[in-house]
């Protein structure tokens, strides 16, 4: 193998393994997963569909592939799944590409009150070609869904799109249905971050409820990274065309496989049990965080993140990364509602408990961390003190090995 990437693979293996990984987007595989994405199914071209593809040889990828939609349907209980997308991204311009005409209009969740680049935000390709409204949440923290409502009489969207990367309340999918009925216009549902509480059974399903829901297949679902679409029947070919030949060219069908393995992991019942934890692990974090007068946006968590403003604590998003950087505690710098700071110095951070979860963590070890998370935060610019909460860190994640097989090899 090439030395100079074994030895990196190496030391990012070391990183995972030591540190606390709280990005609430980002999670660990099983070994079954990461074997897949590694195997013989890289080298085969497949454009198409099973039973439709452009090349020879597909015979036993067409099973891989089919394997996948079915336990995707079975999952979410979905009419027609697309497991092509190769990220979250793409799968949403694909969904745009296929529902709507250039110009048409969009209404999508802000960005800075958690909503995702994706959902229209001025810098994005996307919203240079369609018209994006954008929607915001209340002082309570709630989307307000009269206001909402008035939003789209007022604008007429083709579709209504509900979905975010930083909020951390439920969704009301039937308040969203109702509204976009009576204007007509097509729902679409972003779960990237939640697919895996809500195949896990612990939030509220809406692929039955929307026209089309995508999802990433990584974060709280636990699969590779990528994604997929997942509508009714009367789209399916509008779906498919835009997936491909519409916007992308072969699939990864190594990722496809891992895909098909995570749908199988998260169908056994040990995963409800999983997601369950993720939720009171994110209620043992808030707790602890508010006992130390840390500012909650949007009140409180329903779900796997946290938002946190940190105006309160003198300290930026920026600074907060940063020092939890040297302290072995991985998190992100994010906006805030209506933050007057700028996004790559913002005034807050978002944190979650998918990855730590997955380490076998519970409540008291969040409550544990929110402690070194303070004390890093209060010394950010104490060097030795920061590495004092870092040895503390691998101390703790000793005792939770992650993947153990690995280190030995």
């Amino acid at each position: 193998m090439d030395t100079q990437i074994q030895q990196l693979i190496k030391k990012e293996l070391e990183r995972q393994e030591n540190d606390l990984e709280m990005i609430p987007s980002e999670n660990f595989v099983s070994l079954d997963v990461l074997k897949a994405l590694g195997s013989v199914l890289t080298n085969k071209y497949s454009e198409g569909y099973p039973g439709a593809r452009y090349y020879g040889g597909n015979e036993i990828i067409d099973q891989v592939e089919q394997l996948a939609i079915d336990r995707a349907k079975q999952l979410f209980d979905a009419e027609h799944v697309n497991v092509q997308p190769l990220s979250g991204a793409p799968a949403n311009i694909a969904v745009y590409f296929a529902l709507l005409e250039p110009g048409d209009t969009i209404l999508g969740m802000d960005l800075g009150h958690g909503g995702h680049l994706t959902h229209g935000h001025p810098v994005t390709h996307m919203s240079k070609i369609f018209n994006f409204i954008r929607y915001k949440t209340n002082a309570e923290g709630d989307i307000d869904f009269d206001n909402l409502r008035q939003m789209a009489i007022e604008h007429k969207p083709k579709l209504i799109l509900a979905g975010f990367s930083a909020y951390s309340r439920h969704l009301d999918y039937k308040k969203f249905k109702a509204i976009a009925d009576e204007v007509g216009a097509y729902t679409m549902a972003d779960i990237a971050h939640i697919a895996g509480l809500i195949a896990g059974k612990q939030l509220e399903n809406p692929v039955p409820i929307f026209d089309v829901v995508t999802t990433t297949t990584h974060k709280t679902l636990r699969g590779p990274r990528g994604a997929m679409i997942m509508c009714k029947q009367a789209l399916a070919k509008k779906i498919d065309k835009a997936v491909f030949p519409g916007l992308q060219g072969g699939p990864h069908e190594n990722n496809i496989a891992a895909k098909a393995i995570a749908f199988a992991e998260a169908l056994q019942p040990e995963f409800q049990d999983y997601c369950k934890q993720i939720l009171l692990n994110a209620k043992a974090l808030e707790k602890k965080f508010k006992e130390k007068n840390y500012s909650i946006c949007f009140g409180t968590t329903d779900n796997h993140l946290l938002l946190i403003d940190l105006t309160n604590k003198n300290i930026t998003g920026k600074q907060a990364q940063s020092a939890l950087d040297l302290a072995g505690i991985t998190i992100n710098k994010n906006a805030i509602p209506d933050d007057p700071r700028g996004p790559m110095d913002p005034s807050g951070i978002r944190l979650g408990t998918p990855a730590l979860t997955t380490r076998g963590m519970k409540q008291p070890e969040m409550e544990y961390i929110v402690d070194l998370i303070d004390e890093a935060l209060t010394n950010h610019e104490n060097n030795d003190k920061l590495a004092e909460i870092r040895a503390k860190v691998h101390k703790l994640t000793a005792k939770f090995p992650l993947y153990p097989s690995l280190k030995q090899e």
